[in-house]
């Protein structure tokens, strides 16, 4: 399975995802601004495209780095669920 071809599925093969769609689909805990901290912070790392150098610019992320971000937690998380089950998944 392709996570960046899932991704151009669910936003419409858009190169950049607004940060606020980002976090309304993958980090719903977090307002917006808690997501950008957490990222500015290195808690998140998940790369941020200005599309300007003004900070007040859009900001959103790259389809790649997302579908990165995402295999990675998924790639914890099967690590995890073997350390608990002695079970290899994916």
């Amino acid at each position: 399975m392709n996570t960046v071809f899932i991704l151009m599925a669910q936003y419409g093969a858009q190169a950049i995802v607004p940060i606020d769609v980002v976090c309304r689909d993958y980090f719903p805990h977090l307002k917006t601004d808690k997501l950008l901290a957490k990222i500015n912070a290195g808690e998140i790392a998940l790369p941020l495209v200005r599309m300007e150098k003004s900070q007040k610019t859009a900001k959103g992320v790259h389809l790649a780095d997302l579908a990165m971000y995402i295999d990675q937690r998924r790639e914890a998380a099967l690590k995890e669920c073997e350390q608990l089950t002695g079970v290899r998944l994916g």
